[in-house]
């Protein structure tokens, strides 16, 4: 099976996206890990399907997959290369489309600019809707992780993600708590693990350990979960530029049952064929 595909980051956070409306597509975990790996396939940290909406009113259905060939809820950064293929690839000439994903409806909004923006929906917090095992909804948690307790936040943007503060990036234990946390037991479901410096009240700097890609160049829900847990935690104000290894995000958040807005670019590296 020849299968035509388009390679695109996010600040570095990259993905194979294909077209699930004009070709046919019933990919097996296994293929879509092929498809991922870096030495014998395309390689990505995500696999993103766009398809056709199964709700009215919406404009496509939108399907991710980490590179181990898992399915996902929700990819912040993705989601602005979606919409940017979409238009690209003449699927629609709107420049502001509504996508169905595994957890609900999102928005992204091809700016003039090139940037998109994308209205992330609402975050959440309590601990059933993460999912993370835990008695009372409280802005920090106490997390054991090797011979450390860990303050962490959890936060759901569509997918789980904990967030703790630390004096750098650069000397944060990415590699080595990473892991740990991912597959934590009071995360039934696995969690994206977040290392956040604050640099002032409008900017931080974030490294992302996310489930089943490992640490990316940048995540767009993991910058707008750090950001909310800043907010929360009283360390941020609205707008906060989030500096990643791959570049900056913008993230907006008034409170509440606001939505977040996440603003930055997505970028078309090339397109090809690859056999299955």
């Amino acid at each position: 099976m020849k299968l035509k595909f388009s390679k695109m980051h996010g600040l570095g956070n990259d993905f194979i996206v294909l077209d699930g409306i004009r070709q046919s597509l019933a990919l097996t975990p296994e293929q879509l890990y092929y498809l991922g790996d870096r030495h014998f396939g395309v390689g990505c940290d995500q696999i993103l399907l766009v398809e056709k909406a199964t709700q009215a009113g919406v404009d496509f259905r939108y399907r991710i997959f980490n590179a181990d060939g898992g399915e996902v809820e929700q990819c912040g950064n993705g989601a602005r290369c979606f919409v940017r293929f979409v238009h690209d690839q003449g699927l629609t000439d709107k420049r502001e489309i509504r996508v169905e994903t595994m957890k609900g409806l999102i928005t992204p909004r091809l700016e003039g600019d090139g940037n998109v923006t994308v209205d992330m929906g609402t975050p959440r917090f309590l601990p059933a809707e993460i999912p993370f095992l835990a008695d009372d909804d409280v802005i920090v948690h106490m997390l054991d992780v090797a011979d450390e307790t860990l303050e962490t936040s959890v936060v759901s943007m569509g997918n789980p993600h904990a967030v703790q503060v630390v004096g750098s990036v650069d000397t944060a234990p990415v590699g080595e708590h990473g892991p740990l946390i991912e597959k934590h037991p009071r995360f039934p479901q696995r969690v994206n693990a977040g290392f956040m410096q604050i640099v002032d009240r409008h900017a931080i700097k974030l490294r992302v350990y996310e489930r089943g890609a490992g640490e990316t160049m940048a995540c767009g829900t993991g910058a707008c979960a750090a950001v909310v847990a800043g907010i929360r935690r009283g360390l941020l104000d609205s707008p906060v530029r989030v500096t990643t290894r791959g570049g900056d995000l913008n993230i907006a958040w008034g409170g509440g049952e606001r939505p977040v807005l996440m603003t930055g670019p997505a970028v078309t590296v090339f397109t090809g064929e690859i056999e299955l």
